[in-house]
This record gives C-alpha cells, structure tokens and sequence, in this order.
C-alpha cells in the first residue's frame, strides 16, 4: 500500500490543466482535446513546437516576443515541410483569445504545436492532414533551484546533416531527453551536450552563455543549437550594458575555469550555473554579470519598460 501511495505520488501531473484550449481553429474543452492514437506525429516525431512565457502582473498578463516565437513556428514548420493552414499572425490571435477564455492572470506557460495528423503509416506523410493546438496553463519554475550543478553529457548534440538543430522540432527532443535523464540519474539538475567537432552546444532545452574575464561568449549558430529567443534576448541586454558578447566555439575546459556560466531559455529565463562536473565555477555563486541580466531580463518580461522595448511584450487584457 505504501508503495502503491508513492508511485502515484511520484506519477502526479505537474500540469495544472486550465478550462480550454485551441484547435484546428476552434476553442473547446481541455478534455475534448484528443488526438487518435494512429496520429502520425505520435510515432514518427513529425510536429513543430513552441514554448512562450506569461507573466501575470495585477489583473493583466503580459507575454514576452509573442510575435517572435509564432513566427519561429512557422519557420520550424517550413524547415520540416510541414504545411500549415494558419498565419503567425491567425496563431497569436487565437493564443490571445484562449487566455483570455480561461481569464487565466497569473504566471503561464503556452505551448503551440503544428503536428501531422491521422492518415496511414507512409514516412512522407504526402497529403496526410496538419493539425494545430494551443494550450495554456499555470506555470511558475522550470527549475526548482536558484544555482544549478550540471555535466557533460555522454550524448552528441544533433546536427544539421542529421536533422536541423536551429528548429524547435518534435523530434529533436528525443536527443535532449537522453540526455536530461542521463543527467538526473546521476544527480544533476541538467546535462549539456557537445557538437559533433566535441565543442560546447547547448544545454537539454537552453542555451549556454560562458562569462571571464567580463566577456560574455556563446556558442555560434553552427554549434548545433536552437536559435533562441532569449539567447538573443540577453545577448541584446548585454550590448545595451556595454558588455562585450562575442558567438564563437566554446570548449568544455572552458567551463571549468570560467567566472560564471548561466543557461537561457523560455522555460527557464536566466538559470545560474554552480558547478559543472562537480568542478565549482568561480566562488561557487550567482556572479555579477549573471544577476545584472537577470534583473533586467525579469524587469522586462514583467512589464516595466524602464529598459524600453516595449515591443517585446504584448498585454493580454
């Protein structure tokens, strides 16, 4: 009984599910939102994804580059030949429109995805239908520690004569959860993963940023990473803090004796790093240069245009 107790508590949804959601260009009940079990996504990995961050404030809600992230969607779509019968811009009104059906006002998370549908078992999936959902639910912390202890993942980044890494790809992920639970197998919080060339990529679902020195560097588009939208956030905070940033090749031992590290990331905004391989990176705390992008990162996404870009975010009500 004890047991029984435990597994379902260690089974219990993390999701808290909210009144509705989107699809196919209509807004029906969270539980009306099924897909058949021969849906072509579900066994070959054939969708594209987001993930957009909400940030409740009072009684409104604002969301962070909401326009960026639609469009990345339906880059990512094109990148996999993927048609879909929506625009970026149909797919931001209908994400506006179901918060606004659930008047969810506090902290969220969206999650979009164009997948193909039921059809047959071909891999070409040539006139097989594309769907398209959008759910919304409450969520506060994608990691529950303020400091992270990660490792070097025994598993290879994916890389562009594979699959495109630069596309949020259905697919891809199977990549990053080898390595995610690899990592927490292990007792770490995340896993980073090298390139084929043995270079730094990116983290599970983040991207890398290395501080020494007071420079700021970052893996280059050809690292096999995800072009990131809060990468490129906090690397335009940092040119605005007259901070140097440079896209270069990053090696591993570079970790080991960089000042700070730090992850970035929708899900995650700006996620300090403490340790890599159980080597502590430098004196073991959040450093300077993390927590002055921290700070002006939350600042923004919650509304306060004291730093400008006023464009990143959109009110919901």
């Amino acid at each position: 009984m004890v047991v029984e107790l435990e597994m379902n508590e260690r089974h219990k949804p993390e999701i808290q599910k909210t009144e509705f959601v989107w699809m196919n260009g209509k807004t029906i009940a969270w539980e009306d939102g099924n897909i058949p079990l021969m849906t072509h996504a579900l066994h070959y990995g054939t969708g594209v994804f987001e993930g957009i961050r909400g940030y409740g404030q009072g009684s409104n809600m604002f969301i962070f580059r909401l326009e960026d992230h639609f469009e990345r969607l339906i880059n990512s779509a094109r990148v996999c030949d993927i048609e879909t019968k929506y625009t970026a811009k149909e797919l931001m009104e209908a994400c506006l429109s179901l918060i606004r059906s659930n008047d969810l006002r506090e902290d969220c998370y969206i999650r979009p995805i164009i997948f193909v549908g039921f059809s047959g078992i071909n891999l070409g999936f040539i006139n097989y239908p594309t769907e398209a959902a959008i759910i919304v639910f409450p969520f506060k912390h994608y990691f529950s520690k303020p400091g992270l202890d990660v490792c070097i993942s025994s598993w290879t980044r994916l890389y562009d004569p594979v699959t495109p890494p630069l596309a949020k790809i259905c697919g891809n992920y199977v990549n990053s959860v080898f390595a995610k639970r690899e990592a927490a197998k292990n007792g770490y919080d995340e896993a980073l993963m090298l390139n084929a060339q043995g270079k730094i990529s990116e983290g599970t679902g983040e991207n890398i940023f290395v501080v020494r020195k007071g420079r700021i560097a970052t893996p280059a588009m050809g690292a096999s990473i995800l072009d990131g939208i809060t990468r490129n956030t906090i690397m335009e905070l940092a040119r605005e803090m007259q901070l140097e940033v440079v896209e270069r090749d990053v090696g591993r031992s570079e970790l080991y004796v960089a000042d700070e590290v730090f992850l970035t990331g929708t899900a995650a905004g700006i996620a300090p790093v403490l340790t890599v391989d159980r080597r502590q990176v430098g004196d073991g705390k959040v450093g300077p240069i993390t927590k002055s992008l921290l700070e002006g990162y939350s600042q923004i996404v919650q509304g306060n245009m004291s730093l400008g870009h006023d464009d990143w975010v959109t009110k919901v009500y």
